[in-house]
């Protein structure tokens, strides 16, 4: 296990200059069993932080799924094809799994994104852009010696990456020069690298994990608004630090995943909570976060090196608050 993946299921020691103590046995349960240190229901001293629901039914069920050659890094969908980065690789499938072309990139990348025909992959000191055929067309630093870039969102105003060692999000120009530094006026808390960021309608969203909100900001980095409490309960965060991903649906809400007993949720982009659609048992359970994505009236989701696509079931639905839920949502159809 990697560095990166150990923080994005345990998190870091150090929060917002406290050191948690965790010694000994503690570390290794850290590392082995990291529930038993944030997630485990059945501790009698300090916070329940997160437990599983027995009876949550989840609206939607996996129709079918492929494996990637190895464990998946990051992954985004532009049209009809799945774009997946390994270790050292970004592969391009069709959504039925069937590859359409792959090429080789440098290791420890952090995030993938496409725009306007390019791939944009992120890794921590520097950014590279590919067209298709795997060919780099332009590549950047970060602005830092010390930057540790986690995620990474591109629209038409250009490059934002968030920063977990300098705690900030980096906006660049599409040609890679720098354009500013967005701060959050709350102070972002970035204890591992759930960091997460996302574009939708103008708007780019990020992730204030130590916080456990979701802020908004304009593509000018000024400060729109934020959401999110603490708390065990479906609609709130929980753990060290959550939500770990975000990522918009095809009609304007947000989903976000979370890691410790992963889930995925449905937000307006107000904040107000809709509803869980997949929870540990759907997903798989685990303890990381689960990358997700919306592909017209399916959900794309990834773990590990497998590729699941789950689509909405109206015979479950019943029982769920997503099939009481009145929003014309296209996943629905």
């Amino acid at each position: 296990m990697d560095r990166r993946n150990f923080l994005k299921i345990s998190g870091s020691l150090v929060v917002g200059g406290v050191i948690l103590s965790v010694v000994g046995r503690g570390m290794w349960n850290m590392f082995k069993r990291p529930d038993k240190i944030f997630y485990d229901s059945k501790r009698t001293k300090g916070p329940v932080l997160m437990k599983e629901d027995d009876d949550f039914v989840s609206p939607y069920r996996c129709v079918y799924g492929f494996l990637a050659p190895d464990d998946i890094c990051a992954m985004e969908v532009e049209g009809g094809s799945i774009y997946i980065a390994t270790p050292n690789n970004i592969y391009v499938y069709g959504l039925s799994g069937e590859l359409q072309t792959n090429f080789p990139t440098p290791s420890d990348l952090r995030d993938l994104t496409v725009y306007d025909g390019l791939i944009y992959a992120l890794f921590p000191t520097h950014i590279e852009v590919y067209d298709r055929q795997g060919d780099v067309t332009r590549e950047w630093d970060a602005c830092s010696d010390n930057s540790d870039y986690c995620s990474m969102a591109v629209c038409q105003d250009g490059v934002f990456v968030t920063d977990a060692a300098n705690k900030n999000i980096c906006k660049y120009h599409l040609d890679g020069k720098l354009a500013r530094f967005i701060e959050s006026p709350k102070g972002f808390i970035v204890p591992s690298y759930c960091f997460g960021i996302t574009y939708m309608d103008g708007i780019i969203y990020c992730s204030n994990p130590g916080r456990h909100l979701v802020e908004s900001y304009t593509t000018d980095g000024e400060f729109v608004a934020s959401f999110g409490k603490s708390g065990a309960e479906a609609g709130a965060f929980s753990g060290c630090c959550n939500p770990a991903i975000l990522t918009p649906s095809n009609n304007g809400e947000l989903l976000t995943s979370e890691k410790g007993i992963p889930r995925i949720s449905c937000y307006r982009p107000d904040g107000k909570f809709r509803s869980v659609l997949l929870d540990s048992k759907a997903l798989g359970r685990g303890y990381a976060a689960y990358d997700v994505r919306v592909m017209k009236d399916k959900l794309i989701v990834v773990g590990g090196d497998k590729v699941s696509v789950f689509q909405y079931d109206k015979r479950l639905s019943q029982q769920t608050e997503c099939g009481q839920c009145d929003v014309d949502c296209p996943l629905k159809i």
